[in-house]
Formats: structure tokens, C-alpha cells, sequence
């Protein structure tokens, strides 16, 4: 399952790499994240791992992060495994006329399971709305400094 969401960041696109490329930024606009731990490579560059934990209701999910590829302030690619999903993403960010940021997203979802299978066939709304919402998250934590932590 395939698709592409976007929206417009209203700060110059230096602003928002630094934002976007900061780990300890993500428990602003990354929902229910609880931990990330490095796992191999360099942090942040090419290849390196990262094992990011995520509250997801009353269930708790584990994704192994993969950065393939890192352009900045252009282009950020990365995959995303769990136990029954492998998610390829791939991050474009251009500058609009007025200075702002557009961040263009295309995520691929290849479920390795059956019933992750059925989710993407049944729910593919889902997906795309969780992406849509971690970018305005993102947006309002950039645009106004608006976290999503409870604290």
C-alpha cells in the first residue's frame, strides 16, 4: 500500500531541518513515543539504526528505524520494521515562495503478515492518517512550540 501526504510548514526550511533532525524533538510531535535507543552506526547518518518504542493505546509497538538516505535540507529516507510490517518512507522538503516549508511524505507499507495483510487492504485510511497527524504535529510544534507530551 502506497500513498503521499503534505503539508506547509510556516518556517523557513533551516528552521525546520534543525527541528526535524533533532531525536530529542520527536517526543514533541511523534505521539505516544516513549524511548528511542541507537542501536548501530553513527546517530542520524546513513545506515544507522535506531530502535524507537511507541505507547500505541494499551499496546505497546517497537519499530527498528534504517536511514537510507539523508540530503538535508532536501531529502530524509528511512525504513521502519516491526514484527509484521516493513514501512519504506521517504521525506522531501522544498521551500515555498513565501519562505515556508513544504514537507511532501511517501510512505509504502509491505506487510509481512497475514493479518497486517488484511489491515492494509481493510484500514488503508488509517495509515495515512497517522502520517498526516505526526505532520501536523510536527507543524504546530515548529510553527508554536506545541508538544504533544502529556507533561
Amino acid at each position: 500500500m502506497k500513498y503521499q501526504v503534505e503539508v506547509v510548514v510556516e518556517c523557513p526550511i533551516e528552521e525546520f531541518v534543525k527541528k526535524f533532525d533533532n531525536m530529542s524533538n520527536m517526543k514533541h510531535w511523534q505521539r505516544g513515543l516513549k524511548s528511542y535507543e541507537f542501536l548501530s552506526g553513527n546517530p542520524g547518518e546513513i545506515g544507522s539504526k535506531t530502535k524507537l518504542i511507541y505507547n500505541m493505546g494499551k499496546r505497546q509497538m517497537e519499530l527498528i528505524e534504517t536511514i537510507t538516505k539523508k540530503q538535508l535540507p532536501n531529502e530524509f529516507h528511512a525504513t521502519y520494521d516491526t514484527k509484521g510490517m516493513h514501512n519504506v518512507q521517504e521525506n522531501f522538503f522544498k521551500e515555498t515562495q513565501n519562505g515556508h516549508t513544504k514537507w511532501i511524505s511517501k510512505s509504502e507499507f509491505i506487510p509481512t503478515k497475514f493479518i497486517y495483510r488484511l489491515m492494509t487492504l481493510l484500514m488503508p485510511g488509517a495509515f495515512k492518517k497517522q502520517s498526516k497527524q505526526y505532520m501536523m504535529d510536527f507543524k504546530r510544534f515548529a510553527e508554536d512550540g506545541v508538544s504533544v507530551t502529556e507533561n
